[in-house]
């Protein structure tokens, strides 16, 4: 085992991305009928279009995790616009009830819990490393009561700069006092939690919660691959 573990935190020790269609399923079905000849899909099909094309941008990715509440209503607003609807009080509602219903479906992967705690009582320290605003992020730890599990908490909205750039797992590196040969890092994303750790000599674990396995195209190769943090110990 290393002296110190890295982990992510959405999709990692929290299921995140799977709730994501199912609550706009939900959202869709309550709002379309307020829309004169608005159907359920039409709404959602329009919303998750521009999902895509709105996260599928570094930028707008990083400038959206960052102020999420601003980057729901952005995309719900040009959905509408796309459907020739213009009705921002709407969008902003919309956009709103989604992030209530959404972070209430928030929950932690099964096993992922116990498994911090099991490896926190064979000595190893822990460091959560987290992209994201840090009111957002906060809200998530304390309402499952994780602080208390690591030993170091770095979260891109109050550090300043998040995954993958390489200055915040130099920094966390500093805080544990370990060196990278002996450190792993553990997330969902393979950019973020992998790729850019190994290049520091970190090993990088790629959680794979979904079981789809590696993409086709994906350049990245995982050090080790686990579907669940209970395979840590």
């Amino acid at each position: 085992m290393p002296k110190a573990i890295l982990l992510d935190l959405d999709d990692t020790i929290l299921a995140l991305s799977e709730s994501a269609d199912p609550c706009w399923h939900t959202i869709c079905e309550r709002f379309a009928p307020q829309i004169e000849g608005l159907t359920p899909t039409g709404l959602f099909v329009a919303i998750k279009e521009i999902r895509l094309w709105f996260w599928g941008s570094p930028e707008r990715h990083r400038r959206g995790r960052l102020d999420l509440r601003r980057a729901r209503r952005e995309i719900v607003a040009s959905a509408l616009a796309g459907l020739d609807i213009d009705a921002p009080a709407l969008a902003d509602e919309i956009a709103d009830t989604y992030a209530a219903e959404r972070e209430e479906a928030i929950q932690p992967l099964p096993g992922a819990i116990d498994a911090l705690h099991r490896l926190r009582d064979r000595g190893i320290r822990l460091a959560l490393v987290t992209n994201g605003n840090a009111e957002d992020q906060w809200r998530k730890i304390d309402r499952f009561k994780l602080a208390s599990l690591f030993d170091c908490i770095v979260i891109e909205g109050e550090f300043g700069f998040g995954k993958p750039d390489e200055r915040i797992y130099i920094h966390v590196l500093k805080q544990l006092n370990v060196k990278p040969e002996e450190t792993w890092m553990v997330g969902d994303n393979l950019e973020w939690d992998v790729r850019a750790p190994q290049r520091l000599g970190i090993f990088g674990i790629w959680l794979d919660h979904t079981g789809r396995g590696l993409p086709e195209t994906s350049g990245v190769r995982p050090d080790r691959v686990i579907r669940s943090l209970s395979e840590l110990v």
